[in-house]
């Protein structure tokens, strides 16, 4: 990896419109498989022309009951009609308001209230909260199943009106002007660790710029599984819309549970994860490893392949086969944003032969900012920003650290209904994001910790919990982390506290587990040393999204 260069971004073909995008891939290619996924214990195979044909069957059901300029809202597992239902509101004059279904009752209500939504398709098992009349104004729920009784309206039953419609020559939907590709099109609500939820306005000029940056940066290829929840902007921007724009086959993985089996059944070549995921792949692994007592073996592979790259043999694929077999045998790229991810992965899976991709997004840049590339890949950093966005660092330190500030086409309109934190962040055209960050020497960004997380030791010095949580992740016993400052009576923060989850399926006592963060952070400064160790017996709790509520305990 060390003799990587740079090298132009790949040559995508430019779109203005999610409509626009589903018809030419409709007319390109026709019977290939869009979208695969298991119902009723059977597999099926939507193909491009029939996605689109949905979609447009859908749409002409709406606009004819008055949808127009309307707010759709969807809550619901990862499934084809959640699918279905985005992208015909995205290819309408609709704005799309995707649910955590995840989130309590309370914020599912306030996420419809605040958004204004007009219509809500939702799963059977939401009906009885949206039939409840908790709701400020009267909606129309549209279930998403359909063995249910109430409501007497189902996806299935839309489209089935909007098909006759369309076959009796109703164009209303396709004839319907659309909107200004700078005009709202989602509010997409963050599940932040400390607050309530922000409404992030991003247009389809925002949504269409971070698929076609993205994709100039990383190439993905035929088959992909899709793992993350529909509602984050990483996996309804990049891995659906990104997946259909590469003109790729999506296979639907519907419950987590699933995943190692999906990776048999469908054999794909890429997914999109976050990286709790990739945490988890490698924890498996090696697990399998020690396991099996083929750890020494495993290591002695892992050298001696390396020693044959050196000279142009590349024989990963065949050492390490029964790893492969575990990703379905194809696995060519994983690609990683959403959070910090350890350089350690990055280079374990570049051992065994499967490219580990990671970039640096926010929901509000619609949500991809830097990526590495497929051969300019470099553990530690999140890679140089993508085409057409300009990143700076605001305000450096001596050490080039400061807060990181984006400026381009991806940036979002604004918070929804929120003026006052819209101006504390959208400034003279950039957006700062609250994370801080540097650049090496060329021109990656490495992420250093959040804005808010910063640590003010009494000495003057700042830390950035994330940069010790990343040395401590790495140590094999370590399943959760989090560093925080003991504070003295008048407030000040004096010494560092690492309080850990370990891992139950590799015990280790206190005394051992020391011993071993004082070896990992042995490079650092002493002010970055942990004085204090709180052992925990329970996970940490964490929202929707898997991030710690760091704020509960500190």
């Amino acid at each position: 990896m060390d003799k990587q260069k740079k090298y132009p971004w790949d040559d995508n073909e430019p779109f203005n419109s999610v409509r626009e995008m589903l018809k030419d891939r409709a007319n390109q290619c026709g019977e290939r498989a869009a979208i695969v996924f298991e119902e009723n214990k059977k597999t099926v195979t939507v193909t491009y022309n029939e996605l689109y044909k949905q979609t447009l069957y859908l749409g002409t059901a709406l606009t004819k009951r008055g949808y127009i300029k309307k707010r759709v809202s969807c809550i619901g597992q990862n499934r084809y009609k959640w699918i279905e239902v985005y992208l015909t509101a995205l290819s309408s004059t609709n704005v799309f308001v995707p649910i955590d279904k995840d989130l309590p009752e309370k914020d599912i209500i306030n996420v419809i209230n605040h958004s204004e939504a007009d219509i809500v398709f939702c799963d059977e098992k939401y009906l009885p909260l949206l039939q409840s009349g908790a709701t400020e104004k009267e909606i129309e729920i549209v279930s998403l199943d359909s063995n249910e009784k109430e409501p007497e309206q189902t996806l299935e039953k839309l489209i089935a009106e909007g098909k006759k419609l369309y076959d009796e020559g109703d164009r209303s939907f396709t004839d319907t002007a659309p909107n200004d590709v700078k005009e709202l099109k989602m509010i997409l609500y963050t599940s932040g660790t400390t607050g309530k939820s922000k409404g992030v306005m991003l247009s389809e000029k925002n949504i269409t710029s971070d698929v076609y940056a993205g994709l100039s940066a990383s190439r993905i290829y035929t088959v992909g599984l899709s793992v993350l929840p529909y509602h984050h902007a990483y996996e309804s921007v990049c891995g659906i819309l990104g997946t259909l724009y590469y003109k790729s086959t999506m296979c639907i993985n519907g419950k987590l549970k699933n995943v190692l089996k999906n990776f048999k059944k469908y054999k794909p070549d890429f997914i999109f994860v976050v990286p709790a995921f990739a945490e988890m792949f490698h924890s498996r692994i090696m697990k399998n490893i020690k396991a099996s007592g083929k750890e020494k073996g495993f290591k002695a592979l892992v050298k001696l392949s390396n020693i044959l790259r050196k000279f142009g043999i590349d024989k990963r694929k065949k050492f390490f086969r029964e790893i492969h077999d575990v990703f379905g045998g194809n696995m060519i790229k994983i690609l990683c944003g959403g959070a910090p991810l350890r350089g350690e992965l990055v280079e374990f899976f570049d051992d065994i032969g499967i490219a580990l991709v990671s970039g640096y997004g926010i929901t509000e840049c619609s949500p991809l900012v830097t990526a590495n590339r497929d051969f300019y890949n470099f553990p530690g950093t999140t890679g140089l920003p993508l085409p057409g966005l300009e990143v700076e660092i605001s305000e450096p330190d001596a050490d080039g650290i400061g807060e990181i500030k984006v400026k381009g086409p991806t940036v979002m309109m604004g918070y929804y209904k929120d003026p006052k934190q819209t101006a504390e962040v959208l400034r003279d055209g950039w957006f700062y994001t609250g994370d801080y960050g540097k650049f090496d020497s060329c021109g990656r960004l490495i992420i250093t910790g959040r804005k808010k997380n910063m640590i003010v030791l009494t000495n003057g010095k700042n830390v950035f919990p994330e940069e010790i949580e990343e040395y401590i992740a790495a140590i094999d016993e370590v399943k959760e982390v989090i560093v925080y400052s003991q504070k003295t009576e008048s407030g000040e923060e004096k010494d560092l506290t690492a309080q850990i989850y370990v891992d139950p399926d590799t015990p280790i006592s206190e005394t051992d587990l020391r011993k071993k963060i004082n070896e990992v952070l042995a490079p650092l400064p002493q002010y970055k040393q942990i004085m204090h160790l709180i052992l925990r017996d329970t996970e940490f709790e964490k929202t929707t999204s898997n991030k710690i509520k760091r704020q509960l305990y500190i």
